[in-house]
């Protein structure tokens, strides 16, 4: 796992910029080509790392830190805890609940990284869909 506090000022122009010349990127690409300051050889990225590197400059960009997760990495109860930004006590809820998957090992707990986005997604998408309804709850109440 691989954690990054806040970018500096300079850092978010550079994610901005770099995030600009990856969005011209054309799709179905078979490699994109880069070339990194103070050599001479470009490096080849492959189309699978093209989508998650434009997650992490347009966060980076937004001044927002990033954590890199592999999707099979297994988590602790604090760590998944602190990715989806709820107390321990909860997320044990959510798993006892059957709403995040997990094993055990002995008698830790452990989430796979995957079950856990699967959740967020989840969450994500049920807030979208209670947000698209607001509007229509106002006007049945006469409150727009």
């Amino acid at each position: 796992m691989s954690a990054r506090a806040n970018p500096s000022g300079g850092e978010l122009e550079q994610a901005e910029q770099a995030l600009e010349a990856l969005r011209a990127v054309a799709p179905g690409a078979d490699t994109v080509d880069i070339t990194i300051a103070g050599t001479a050889e470009p490096v080849h990225l492959p189309p699978a790392a093209l989508e998650p590197l434009r997650e992490v400059l347009a966060n980076l960009a937004a001044g927002r830190g990033v954590t890199v997760i592999p999707a099979n990495a297994e988590l602790t109860t604090q760590q998944a805890a602190e990715l989806l930004g709820v107390s321990r006590p909860h997320l044990i809820k959510l798993l006892h609940e059957g709403r995040i998957r997990y094993r055990l090992v002995g008698r830790h707990r452990r989430i796979l990284a995957a079950s856990l986005l699967e959740y967020r997604r989840t969450q994500q998408g049920e807030a979208r869909r209670t947000a698209d309804h607001l509007p229509g709850l106002s006007e049945g109440f006469g409150l727009s």
